[in-house]
């Protein structure tokens, strides 16, 4: 079992990786949902720990449609996060009619290069999950799509998610879970939907606030439960 933490500074990123997460996301606003972090922000997390760091690519909070002056904002900041040293990017792009925006998405991809996609939580917003799902399906560059299985908390919507965990099976697509999963709850969670990764933020901070810090015993004892419980299935 893959553990993703938010992190929103150096410190975070530090004590994520100290007390088991594998991977980081990190963002700046993180009472918006996630902005793009600065540039020089992702350059000292990239160089203070060895665990990926994936970068979200987001430049306002207002919708996951944008026009041009967005797209032109995103495109340089993917440019300046590869340059960084980044291990990938999370991002998402929505039509007015609520399907992915496939000209956005080629765009950012054409950009990348080696690095990890993943497509965030705007997917939650489709007007059809498992439509949404295929279209990704056929982009090989994109590794992951964050969801909550549309815009429930994640623990709500155990059936969406195995739904989208059985589609993406066999594809270059992952189902990361995230939103609203605790650490009472994450154990039963992965055991019905059958997700391999899970992406946790407020509730692994200091009085599960989303500007608090870290808290290194609730993320230490949440990632002691998911990686024993993962050796403990292995044959």
């Amino acid at each position: 079992m893959l553990l993703e933490v938010i992190v929103t500074c150096v410190e975070d990123a530090i004590i994520a990786e100290a007390n088991g997460a594998d991977r980081l996301e990190l963002i700046t606003a993180i009472t918006e949902g996630g902005l793009t972090p600065g540039i020089g922000m992702v350059q000292q997390v990239v160089k203070a720990v060895a665990i990926p760091v994936h970068v979200m690519v987001r430049p306002h909070s207002r919708s996951f449609v944008y026009g041009e002056a967005d797209m032109l904002t995103m495109e340089a900041e993917v440019r300046a996060i590869v340059e960084a040293g980044a291990a990938g990017i999370v991002f998402g792009a929505l039509t007015a009619e609520r399907t992915i925006d496939e000209a956005a998405l080629e765009r950012i991809l054409a950009l990348t290069g080696r690095l990890n996609v993943t497509f965030h939580r705007a997917f939650d917003e489709l007007a059809d999950l498992l439509s949404g799902l295929r279209t990704l399906m056929r982009y090989p560059q994109v590794n992951r799509v964050l969801t909550s299985g549309g815009l429930r908390p994640a623990p709500q919507a155990v059936p969406a998610v195995r739904e989208l965990v059985e589609l993406a099976k066999g594809s270059s697509l992952c189902i990361l879970a995230g939103h609203g999963l605790t650490l009472e709850t994450v154990s039963q969670f992965v055991s019905e939907t059958g997700v391999t990764e899970v992406h946790f933020g407020s509730a692994v901070r200091v009085s599960g606030e989303g500007l608090a810090p870290l808290d290194p015993t609730k993320l230490l004892s949440l990632s002691q439960l998911l990686h024993d419980g993962s050796r403990q299935e292995t044959p």
